[in-house]
């Protein structure tokens, strides 16, 4: 095997040898456990040394060594299981001959088991007494330098097995991630929403602008794309009577990388049948706030340098936005009605640019002819989007960047679509879905007319006859699990929250052996 450090993990091969000359299986079936080191950490840690002996509680727990030491005929060992350590204490006349061979055949990496009854050392830490020790498995590879402090980034992403063993605060992000998504389940069972799975197959890509992952089915001789959204799929649910429905869905984007950008994430996506984006709204606020309580303990959430929280969220909409962060030395903001004007947020553009090009600030760059909406849009980009660090709720966007949702009744050049952004980054998007089938089928034609990498090729025409159906009025949201965690967490990369990001291939050392871990 193409391993390093060769030397040891030939040293080890020889002990699991020598292991099994001792008459045990070098990698057995099972180990009945009784309790795992976190769970006797938490009840027993303030046990006394009084309590423990007058009430001896048996016991039986496996871990992983992450610690050792022996002094002659006895020793000592640390697992850790359930990302909690407990330590054990072995000794030969208690352990027997063979329990104490194996003993001292042990590396630090290696799982066992133990059987024994707790009790507290000179030291007052809380231990095991162990009777019997079960070989479970070696470690045949040593875990790495430092190990409780593993801080190369890069061997965190790709080995994450290892920075789940050596850094309790990356298991502890996991395990808040699995605690965020049952919290989102509850939120939403208990208001009749109704979890299901739709493809992630799609014949068609569809459901945001973005491009897709392609592949093939050869029994078909079909060409599919690995789903960039659940979104039309979802709103054909409640073309179907499913008035609330949810989805939590890994979704796949074939762009850029980068710490807000994974090519494969997870959303919660959802509709609620006979209700607008207004409603979604209110809904998010009380969602977050009570999120951030249940999560942290807080509504107010500590995110690098500065405290967000979440019970009190600003709305704005994106001309607004753009008018409250213009920047002072640009000369005097736009109104909102030279922005909502026919050629205004061109012109707006058009006179930032000039500043910004001249200051090192970021354009609203653009390629080819673009309509209002589009400008807007990169108006915002340029100078609002990173600003909004506190939790807001952007609403009211241009119509002709928002092909799925609703127009305003009194103002057909935006529709009723939220964003919410917390920290500077896009958490979610909601809108009231636009169910006009006539409607609908002119906005798809006009992004297929647009064309490029990232626009449909083919117009949904099973979609649009959904549609023809009856699709009752709705409002429905995505929102990005791997982000709120980022938050909920203090992670600054969303490589961070994700337990295998996507990342170039190791070089080989060797070509005809492959890479070394």
């Amino acid at each position: 095997m193409p391993f390093e450090p060769r030397d040891q993990f030939e040293q080890r091969q020889k002990k699991l040898q020598q292991i099994q000359a001792l008459g045990l299986n070098a990698y057995p079936h099972e180990f009945r456990w009784t309790d795992t080191a976190g769970e006797l950490a938490t009840q027993f840690g303030a046990s006394s040394g009084a309590d423990l002996e007058a009430n001896r509680r048996k016991v039986r727990v496996a871990g992983r060594i992450v610690s050792l030491r022996l002094m002659g005929k006895a020793g000592f060992a640390h697992l850790q299981g359930a990302g909690k350590r407990i330590q054990i204490y072995v000794k030969k006349d208690v352990a027997g001959g063979r329990g104490f061979e194996l003993f001292q055949l042990l590396d630090l990496g290696d799982l066992i088991g133990v059987r024994g009854h707790l009790f507290r050392t000179k030291t007052n830490e809380l231990s095991v007494w162990a009777e019997e020790i079960y070989f479970l498995s070696k470690a045949l590879l040593p875990l790495p330098e430092k190990w409780h402090g593993l801080t190369d980034v890069e061997m965190r992403y790709r080995q994450r097995y290892l920075d789940l063993i050596a850094n309790e605060k990356s298991r502890d992000v996991f395990v808040t991630r699995a605690r965020i998504i049952q919290e989102l389940r509850r939120f939403f069972d208990a208001r009749g929403y109704i979890e299901v799975e739709t493809p992630m197959m799609h014949p068609l890509p569809g459901g945001a602008a973005a491009r897709p992952f392609k592949t093939h089915h050869n029994t078909l001789d079909l060409d599919l794309y690995l789903r960039i959204a659940p979104e039309l799929y979802l709103k054909r649910l409640t073309v179907g009577g499913f008035d609330r429905v949810y989805e939590i869905n890994r979704n796949f984007r074939n762009e850029g990388i980068s710490t807000q950008h994974n090519p494969e994430f997870t959303m919660l996506e959802f509709y609620e049948a006979y209700s607008n984006y207004g409603d979604l709204m209110d809904m998010n606020e009380r969602l977050f706030a009570d999120l951030a309580k249940s999560i942290t303990g807080s509504t107010v959430v500590r995110y690098g340098e500065v405290d967000l929280d979440f019970g009190r969220f600003e709305r704005l909409t994106m001309r607004e936005a753009i008018v409250k962060h213009w920047p002072d030395a640009a000369g005097a903001a736009p109104r909102i009605a030279e922005l909502a004007a026919p050629g205004g947020p061109r012109a707006t553009a058009e006179r930032y640019n000039v500043w910004a090009k001249n200051s090192g600030a970021p354009y609203a760059a653009s390629k080819g002819r673009l309509s209002d909406g589009e400008w807007t849009g990169l108006l915002f980009e340029a100078m609002a989007e990173d600003k909004l660090v506190r939790p807001t709720i952007l609403y009211e966007f241009p119509t002709d960047i928002s092909p799925l949702s609703k127009q305003k009744a009194d103002d057909p050049s935006v529709t009723e679509r939220f964003e919410i952004y917390v920290a500077g980054m896009e958490i979610a998007n909601g809108f009231s879905e636009l169910n006009d089938p006539i409607e609908q089928e002119r906005r798809f034609r006009a992004q297929v007319a647009q064309g490029g990498d990232e626009m449909p090729k083919q117009i949904d025409w099973d979609y649009i006859r959904a549609l023809c159906h009856g699709m009752p009025p709705a409002a429905g949201e995505g929102i990005g699990i791997d982000r709120l965690t980022m938050l909920f967490t203090d992670s600054p990369s969303i490589r961070d929250v994700i337990l295998f990001p996507q990342l170039r291939p190791e070089a080989p050392s060797n070509p005809e052996q492959g890479s070394n871990p």
